[in-house]
């Protein structure tokens, strides 16, 4: 039998053959990394789920040893972000992109959510968005700071240290103006860490 988390049930067929361009909501690394080309970026809050340290990293943070931790969307609450919108012509190979980025361990469900633009407009827009998958073997749940704490600085996989993913992401969220209290409160330890001795 297949493995349920490598389904296309995750995917959105639709998503990428869909017409008209394609909006990504971004609330962890794709705020500061995106990694694709975009037209314009525009601050936004998606309502219904909230951005968690929730993940276990075993590729981009971590490896399956000494896994890292990494942000999900997990349900209840809201989330500030960014809003990236892609060209119609690059909406196949954005989506394309982005499996291969998110989608290693098929830890996320990707989704279609309304997010609303924090511009003049206040527009509302459907946009792809990567929601942790409660059922998933990486799911970490409701972690302590403690155990954030220890994960993060252990955590270092093919993209780098734990610890830069949550500074970079925290200064992601500062320099719009927002603030994550267990985020903030993370990234002040980790700041006055000194290197770990091996």
């Amino acid at each position: 039998m297949s493995d349920p988390h490598i389904t296309s049930a995750n995917n959105l067929p639709d998503a990428a053959t869909a017409a008209g361009d394609l909006w990504v909501f971004g609330y962890g690394s794709l705020m500061w990394n995106p990694g694709f080309g975009f037209l314009e970026q525009v601050p936004a809050r998606l309502i219904g789920e909230h951005r968690a340290l929730c993940v276990y990293s075993f590729v981009h943070r971590g490896t399956p040893e000494q896994p890292g931790l990494v942000l999900g969307l997990d349900r209840g609450g809201a989330c500030r972000g960014v809003a990236f919108r892609v060209a119609a012509a690059n909406r196949a190979d954005t989506i394309e992109y982005l499996r291969g980025r998110e989608q290693v361990t098929s830890v996320y469900r990707e989704v279609m959510r309304s997010v609303w633009l924090q511009d003049d407009a206040r527009r509302r827009v459907s946009a792809l968005a990567y929601v942790v998958d409660r059922g998933h073997a990486q799911y970490a749940g409701r972690l302590t700071e403690a155990e954030q704490l220890r994960y993060v600085r252990q955590g270092h996989g093919q993209s780098g240290p734990n610890r830069d993913y949550v500074l970079s992401t925290v200064e992601a969220l500062e320099a719009q103006g927002c603030r994550d209290a267990q985020l903030h409160r993370l990234a002040i330890r980790l700041r006055d860490d000194t290197p770990l001795h091996r």
